[in-house]
């Protein structure tokens, strides 16, 4: 809001943490809907990922990406005090510190996309190019 930048919010059963799921209870497809990934690499900073929901992260493109040799997921305790979201509410925008954070290319295929708008049952459909203008994010081939 502070941004005005346009985007929509959908709100869904709070329960359900399933990506595939969530984006049928709003009615958008899979490919379009982001999930955010924190991880740490060998040079023990951190890095944030958003990949489709129906897809894996490819670890090596993810180290490649962060000219790092290795990428590994943090631990789901570490989440809350590192970025102030839970699992499964985790989202790009708005962490206690902003990390490097990257998009699979596919994002690029859609006129809109959707992703954690901070907490479990609220996402956020947004234009990649309203979400660059919030954050520096780099688009970069990411999935398995």
């Amino acid at each position: 809001d502070a941004n005005k930048i346009i985007y929509q919010a959908h709100y869904y059963d709070n329960s359900e943490t399933n990506g595939e799921e969530v984006a049928k209870l709003v009615g958008i497809s899979a490919d379009m809907v982001f999930k955010t990934l924190v991880t740490i690499g060998n040079d023990n900073n951190h890095y944030v990922f958003m990949i489709p929901v129906n897809k894996e992260l490819n670890l090596k493109k993810a180290a490649y990406a962060c000219n790092v040799k290795r990428i590994e997921m943090i631990k789901q305790k570490d989440l809350l005090p590192l970025t102030g979201y839970i699992h499964g509410g985790c989202s790009p925008i708005g962490m206690k510190k902003q990390f490097p954070t990257f998009i699979d290319e596919t994002a690029i295929l859609f006129s809109t996309i959707c992703f954690s708008g901070g907490k479990v049952g609220t996402q956020v459909e947004i234009s990649l190019e309203d979400l660059q203008k919030v954050i520096n994010v780099n688009i970069c081939d990411l999935t398995l």
